[in-house]
């Protein structure tokens, strides 16, 4: 396809069992990404894993699921492993980021693991957590605190505009980046997923569009990408694949509206 980073599911995202690679695959895997010159492979955490969760069950199982994430994503080689960070439903939302910060905690009880953990920001729809960047950095504050984990973030487009930060104008992408900087540290934001949005400008829904058709469109994306401190950073695409080739189309749309001098190429999951 032409892509120099990719993103993938270490397992089913939608069940809570899963298994671990075999060392023949996981070696197939790594001739792969040298023979392509693939750099980073990021994994994206089960969509089931809810950290915040007050639900005992689901809390349980998903500290279990996690920590099976972090296993996988250092078999594998994975640089970086991204993840929600979920609902606090019944739970303030103090209590809910300090509930996630408890379950990196438990999750990573006797490990060390090498892949970093990335958190996304999200819509904000509901009782979730991560639609204020202060939210996601009070996040990794604790999780230092708590645990021996390298913690930096992943930014969606689509969730960004979703969550009310206007990356469709020039002005709202700079007072967009100003913050980010203010609030994570650009640095430590290490992979930016590329989706446009098919919902408004702070309307929390979370509805990904392909690339110039939704209300972030082509001059917001050639903005983005064009932007000199995000665009050294991996674009990897989520995409929808309606029909055959959209994944094709979307990576090709992505590379037209990168500035001629961007001598990296961007990717899809």
């Amino acid at each position: 396809m032409g892509a120099n980073t990719f993103q993938i599911f270490s397992a089913s995202p939608r069940m809570w069992r899963a298994s671990a690679p075999s060392r023949s695959d996981v070696n197939l895997l790594r001739r792969a990404r040298e023979r392509f010159d693939l750099q980073p492979l990021v994994i994206h955490v089960n969509y089931l894993v809810n950290l915040a969760s007050a639900d005992p069950a689901i809390r349980s199982k998903s500290v279990a699921a996690f920590r099976g994430e972090l296993e996988r994503a250092d078999a594998i080689g994975a640089e970086y492993l991204v993840v929600h960070p979920g609902s606090y439903k019944g739970q303030s939302l103090e209590q809910g980021i300090a509930a996630f910060a408890e379950g990196l905690r438990e999750a990573t009880r006797g490990l060390a693991p090498k892949t970093m953990v990335l958190l996304e920001n999200t819509v904000g729809a509901g009782s979730q957590i991560g639609a204020r960047l202060e939210e996601l950095r009070a996040i990794r504050d604790l999780a230092a605190r708590m645990t021996d984990l390298s913690v930096g973030y992943c930014l969606d487009t689509c969730h960004l505009l979703a969550a009310g930060f206007d990356v469709a104008t020039g002005a709202g992408l700079r007072d967009t980046v100003r913050q980010a900087e203010r609030n994570l540290g650009l640095a430590e934001v290490r992979v930016i997923h590329a989706n446009d949005s098919k919902a408004a400008l702070g309307s929390r829904l979370d509805r990904h569009e392909n690339i110039g058709e939704g209300h972030i469109g082509k001059g917001g994306f050639r903005r983005i990408l064009a932007h000199p401190r995000l665009r050294p950073k991996p674009f990897i695409l989520e995409t929808p694949v309606a029909r055959e080739g959209d994944d094709r189309r979307n990576l090709r749309n992505l590379k037209k509206l990168c500035p001629k001098s961007r001598t990296t190429t961007t990717r899809s999951n």
